[in-house]
């Protein structure tokens, strides 16, 4: 459970709710492998997250977790975000004070003009004020600069990429991995999510080509088996047996 550090116990009662704080500003991404970057790394987690009974996914939204942050108007939210041991259910906006629990996981992705602010001062809000357990950044135009920190004692750590180049994620269990691919008709390195022995999370698209290629390779077994059966009763036909005798 977060502790809210600017009101005490009596006024957090006060606080608004999600339906009462603003949840658009209006504002778009920078570029569109921003967007289909963010879109990547939550439609790969959301699959995952279906399969659990717990856990929340969320992007380009609104975190409150203080009464200074809403009197300051200051309502970014991070490019991406994961918590575990809630309701999967829709939000608006994440309520810390609602929710009594901060993100455990934070992503922002980079650009010329967010870039020195994500690395700096919005790190210090993930540390200082939201004591999210591990923020990662990444640039979708430049793969090399990729980082991640994980909460130690009120102080981020430098995460330590692995033999494979990956950074694990301890609060989700997975691995975040720079992959060379397709997505949306768009041919790069995208950060993606992994178990930990490196299958990738699939995208919705990917999920029903995979069961398109198991119907497709059940239908062609059946059809094997089928023209099996009629080769075996033509050689016994051959033989002067009926096969529908057997």
């Amino acid at each position: 459970m977060v502790t809210l550090l600017s009101s005490p116990p009596e006024a957090e009662l006060l606080l608004p709710g999600q339906d009462q704080l603003p949840s658009d500003d209006n504002q778009t991404m920078e570029t569109q492998r921003h967007k289909m970057q963010m879109d990547l790394l939550i439609e790969g987690l959301d699959s995952w997250l279906e399969q659990r009974a717990e856990g929340y996914v969320g992007g380009n939204m609104f975190i409150y977790y203080s009464q200074a942050q809403i009197k300051s108007q200051d309502f970014k939210g991070p490019d991406f975000f994961a918590v575990t041991g809630v309701p999967n259910r829709e939000r608006k906006s994440w309520v810390v004070w609602q929710e009594e629990k901060a993100p455990d996981v934070v992503i922002e992705l980079l650009s010329e003009s967010t870039a020195q602010y994500d690395k700096t001062a919005k790190k210090q809000v993930y540390q200082d004020k939201m004591r999210v357990s591990e923020y990662y950044w990444y640039d979708p135009w430049n793969p090399e600069d990729f980082a991640g920190f994980s909460l130690n004692h009120g102080q981020y750590e430098p995460k330590p990429f692995n033999e494979q180049g990956w950074l694990l994620s301890h609060a989700l269990g997975l691995a975040l991995i720079r992959w060379t691919g397709t997505y949306r008709g768009v041919n790069t390195t995208w950060l993606r999510w992994a178990t930990l022995d490196g299958d990738l999370l699939a995208t919705g698209k990917e999920l029903a080509q995979q069961a398109q290629q198991q119907a497709d390779q059940a239908q062609q077994q059946a059809d094997q088996a089928q023209q099996r059966a009629k080769l075996l009763a033509d050689k016994l036909r051959e033989l002067g047996v009926d096969p529908d005798a057997l």
